[in-house]
C-alpha cells in the first residue's frame, strides 16, 4: 500500500533526487476535469518552481496526444504518456470507477507529492481540480 513516508515507485526516466515534485494522475487529455487541473498548474508554475517543485503530469494517453495538450493549453511542464498503466498501477491509481451509474476501469485522479529524497510526503486524493494549486498550498501549509 502506498502512503504518506515511503519511497516512491520509480519512474523510468524520472529522477526524484534533489527536488521536490508534484506528480499528479488524471484521465485524459483536453477533457474539461483534466483541462481544468493542468491550466491551473500552468497558471501558478512560476510561483510553484519558485517555491522549489517541478511538476509532472501522467495520464493512459500517448506521446502525440500529450503533445497536442501541451501546445493547445500551452503546457511548461513534462507529462508522461502511461499507456500500458504500469506507472498507473505502481502508484495505485488504476481501479474502478463509476460514471452514469457503469462502473469502468481508470486513472483514479490523485497527486503526489515527493520530496527531494524520493519519498511521498503527501497524497491528495479528493482533487479539486480548479484550483488544484491552492488544494496543494493548503495541504503542505505553504502560502
Amino acid at each position: 500500500m502506498l502512503a504518506e513516508g515511503i519511497k516512491a515507485p520509480e519512474i523510468k526516466g524520472v529522477d526524484f533526487k534533489g527536488k521536490n515534485t508534484i506528480l499528479y494522475f488524471y484521465p485524459k487529455d483536453d477533457t474539461p476535469g483534466c483541462t481544468a487541473n493542468a491550466c491551473n498548474f500552468r497558471d501558478n508554475y512560476q510561483s510553484l518552481t519558485n517555491k522549489g517543485f517541478t511538476i509532472i503530469g501522467v495520464s493512459p494517453d500517448n506521446e502525440i496526444s500529450h503533445s497536442k495538450f501541451k501546445e493547445k493549453y500551452e503546457l511548461p511542464f513534462e507529462l508522461i504518456p502511461d499507456t500500458d498503466k504500469l506507472i498507473a498501477k505502481a502508484y495505485e491509481v488504476w481501479g474502478t470507477k463509476k460514471m452514469y451509474g457503469k462502473e469502468y476501469e481508470g486513472i483514479l485522479r490523485t497527486t503526489f507529492v515527493i520530496n527531494n529524497d524520493g519519498v511521498i510526503t503527501n497524497i491528495i486524493s479528493k482533487v479539486d481540480t480548479k484550483n488544484a494549486t491552492e488544494q496543494l498550498l493548503d495541504t503542505l501549509g505553504i502560502q
